[in-house]
């Protein structure tokens, strides 16, 4: 069964965060986190549509400036998300430079931006190069008023959640969660009588969105055939993947049953591991996480795989050390219930 997307850390686990979310099928990528972009090709760059930013430090948003630079020149929209105050980053990066060479003549590349706050998507601001990067409000903007609460993206295919953690400032976990992955079996296809075509499409789609087995699917040649039909003999259902991305967060109370909601039963965990446990007091004062908690906070979401990202460079020298300790506390047996 084939999955929507692929998944990679934008850099290696020492140097800044950032996941890359690539589709399979149409030219089309996604990031979580921007700081250092260099490893992503020109190409790569090309395909994002959209960005989830979980707060404005350096290392999380300094990649704005590379990914502009080759979006510049090319129509289209990029979308950003990020926590309360973003639309200001994003105005404040765009004053920073000289647009007296674009005009209404200049390709028709835009840059919408929202701010995730108090679980809900605000309005959008549109930053047009034809209009010199000058804030506006978006005229076509995204249904948000239509999603559910905690949501940030959501299409046919897929929906994208958000949660607040702390990092002594407002920082975001997003999970990206697949709808159901509907594959075509040729051989019962064929069994059937029927070509492939762009009816499979809507029978995919019908699927998803829970239609009943008797709706009657119009297939090539003008004829129909009844939903259930389809799915018993042509069609292969499965769950989508969930991905989940936290990193920057103090490993309080509030903080881990927030991050075990938005990664619960995840299949890929990416989860930042900054410090050592003998480390912790320092990760408490710096608010992040050491590796025995990314660890525990995966076996407490029950995810199934985890990606840790994040380090400190003070462990350069023993790298595999916060992979042991990470790995020691989600493979912990979980505790016996207490007999009453």
């Amino acid at each position: 069964m084939s999955q929507l997307v692929k998944t990679r850390l934008v850099n290696e686990p020492f140097s800044d965060p950032g996941l890359f979310i690539d589709f399979r099928f149409g030219r089309r990528a996604m990031l979580f986190d921007m700081g250092d972009l260099g490893p992503l090709s020109v190409r790569e760059l090309l395909r994002i549509t959209d960005v989830f930013v979980s707060h404005r430090h350096i290392d999380h948003f300094s990649g704005f400036d590379r990914l502009l630079r080759h979006r510049l020149h090319r129509a289209g929209t990029l979308r950003m998300v990020g926590p309360a105050g973003f639309i200001g980053g994003v105005a404040a990066k765009l004053r920073a430079y000289t647009w007296n060479l674009l005009d209404e003549t200049s390709a028709d590349f835009a840059i919408e931006a929202a701010e995730f706050v108090d679980g809900s998507m605000g309005p959008w601001t549109t930053f047009r190069a034809r209009d010199a990067f000058r804030a506006s409000a978006c005229s076509d903007p995204p249904p948000t008023q239509q999603w559910p609460q905690g949501v940030v993206l959501m299409n046919d295919n897929l929906r994208v959640e958000a949660t607040i953690l702390d990092h002594a400032t407002p920082s975001l976990g997003f999970a990206l969660q697949e709808n159901m992955r509907v594959n075509v079996w040729s051989e019962g296809l064929n069994a059937l009588g029927l070509q492939a075509g762009l009816w499979l499409n809507q029978a995919k789609t019908a699927v998803r969105c829970g239609a009943t087995d008797d709706l009657a699917v119009a297939v090539s040649g003008g004829e129909s055939v009844p939903l259930g039909m389809l799915k018993q003999h042509a069609l292969r259902v499965a769950k989508g993947q969930r991905i989940a991305y936290v990193v920057d967060v103090a490993f309080t109370p509030e903080n881990i049953e927030r991050i075990r909601a938005i990664c619960a039963d995840a299949d890929h965990l990416y989860i930042e591991a900054t410090f050592l446990e003998a480390d912790a007091k320092e990760a408490s004062a710096r608010h992040h996480l050491t590796a025995r908690h990314a660890g525990e906070l995966a076996r407490l979401s029950n995810v199934r795989r985890v990606t840790l990202l994040h380090h400190s460079p003070r462990y350069l020298d023993r790298p595999g050390a916060l992979q042991d300790e990470a790995e020691r506390a989600f493979n912990a047996p979980q505790p016996s219930p207490r007999r009453r």
